[in-house]
């Protein structure tokens, strides 16, 4: 008899929710993850601490508020690593407490370590001070995750050349920062340290960021980093960086020479899995580190499932978590329904951008007629009251039976905002429900009801002229 019915090798949004789903079904679980890493890289370097550093920046720079008290409005002059840091710990803290509470009242068993497979039931458990004990399981989740991509021609030191990990362990603000690479991570980071004054140069080789957005709303972004002084260098390729005593100096292809304090590369995330001897296991990885499963997350070996940024795209915290619970769930032979095809993006840039369904250019390249309906911020009482004159709420309607194909939001609270719209749509409705719908006034959340009229009243001229 195995000594546990799941053993899940990795403590992130994937792992535990497999973990606990487990253990909520009866089964006997165990979770292995380094002893410093208790709840994954999503909390400790990754999603929980990125966004409250953003959350700090906007506090502390007071850049919300500068359209009602002025461009000169900071609620902290000189803002120190210690300032933003101090926010983060706090909350780290308290997240690890909360997985370490939630694991312990579900009676998973937690091993401290890192896990190699010795074959596909037993995994070995590399423990402090060099011991390894063996462990067997009938079934083995692995959600280990991913780390920063390095390419081998970058001498990363920490200090000046970075990685997205180490950004959050700079001893100071820099003056002036490269960023190669414009994806998401890549642009968060750009608009929190242009948020602090830092002199942002964005050097990405495609032609334009963020490609999986609507192109409306990318460009009110860009507008908006480009008045926080953000440079883009779209269409330039990285040919050396070169560190020296006072920074870097970013070399491109085309010849441009460009200085900074500090440089990060966001070059992608490649796939914890080169320690987990998957081979032994009858398992391999892609070049990225990454691991190809079916629709229940089980690899090519049926009893082993993976799930989080492990298995590719979309490698977000909230996808993982929905991963790990319909992996555990087959695995004990509970029902469970398919993950919904409709998945909210959430972008947490300075102003947040999030959507969900489909951007015009996809529409207009499968030959889908859409309306659209538009409400800005300004035009709201709530966006008066927090000083948000620049966001937005797009509605993309299908004028044959007035679903919606698709909503695009930019601005405060777009993460949160866009679930009414995901609702709207998984249920079916259409732009109607929103035009009737009573919204609490004054919110944004009002900016649908907006949006709708809108939508209806162009609709409405259509049908109009086809009289």
């Amino acid at each position: 008899m195995p000594d546990f019915d799941m053993l899940v090798l990795g403590s992130g949004p994937g792992g535990q929710k497999a973990a606990i789903a487990a253990a909520k079904l009866g089964r006997r679980v165990a979770v292995v993850d380094r002893p410093d890493m208790l709840g994954g890289v999503s909390l400790h370097t990754g999603t929980i601490p990125s966004k409250t550093l953003r959350e700090a920046v906007l506090y502390l720079t007071g850049l919300t508020q500068r359209d009602l008290y002025g461009q000169s409005y900071r609620l902290k002059e000189d803002i120190t690593v210690a300032d933003l840091t101090a926010r983060t710990q706090h909350v780290l803290g308290r997240e690890v407490d909360v997985v370490r509470s939630q694991l312990t009242r579900n009676h998973v068993t937690r091993f401290t370590g890192t896990g190699r497979f010795v074959d596909g039931h037993t995994v070995a458990l590399g423990e402090a001070g060099g011991q390894e004990r063996l462990v067997t399981a009938e079934h083995v989740v692995i959600a280990t995750g991913t780390r920063p991509a390095r390419p081998e021609s970058v001498e990363f030191d920490g200090r000046t050349i970075l990685d997205s990990d180490n950004v959050l362990t700079i001893e100071r603000v820099p003056r002036s920062l490269v960023i190669v690479g414009a994806g998401v991570i890549g642009m968060e980071y750009a608009s929190m340290f242009a948020a602090l004054g830092s002199k942002v140069t964005v050097v990405e080789k495609r032609a334009g960021m963020l490609d999986m957005c609507d192109v409306e709303i990318v460009e009110s972004l860009k507008y908006h980093l480009r008045d926080l002084a953000v440079t883009f260098r779209f269409g330039e390729t990285v040919a050396a960086v070169e560190r020296h005593p006072r920074g870097a100096l970013t070399v491109l292809e085309s010849g441009k020479k460009i200085p900074a304090d500090v440089v990060m590369y966001s070059a992608g995330r490649q796939g914890l899995t080169d320690g987990l001897d998957l081979e032994r296991a009858g398992l391999a990885a892609d070049a990225r580190g990454r691991i190809a499963v079916d629709e229940h997350y089980r690899t090519r070996v049926p009893h082993i499932y993976a799930v989080g940024d492990v298995i590719g795209f979309p490698a977000l915290a909230a996808t993982a978590m929905e991963q790990g619970r319909a992996a555990a769930y087959h695995a004990c032979g509970e029902p469970v329904g398919r993950m919904h095809r409709l998945q909210p993006i959430g972008i947490y840039t300075i102003p947040e951008i999030s959507f969900v369904g489909r951007t015009e250019d996809q529409l207009t390249e499968e030959r889908v007629p859409f309306e659209v309906g538009v409400a800005r911020y300004r035009e709201l009482a709530r966006g008066q009251i927090i000083g948000d004159a620049h966001g937005m709420l797009k509605l993309l309607v299908s004028p044959a039976d007035r679903t919606l194909l698709g909503v695009h939001c930019f601005g405060s609270g777009a993460t949160e905002l866009i679930h009414i719209g995901q609702s709207v749509m998984g249920l079916g409705g259409t732009v109607d429900y929103l035009v009737d719908a009573v919204f609490n006034y004054p919110t944004l959340a009002e900016s649908y009801k907006v949006a709708a009229l809108d939508a209806t009243n162009r609709l409405r001229q259509l049908d109009r002229i086809g009289e």
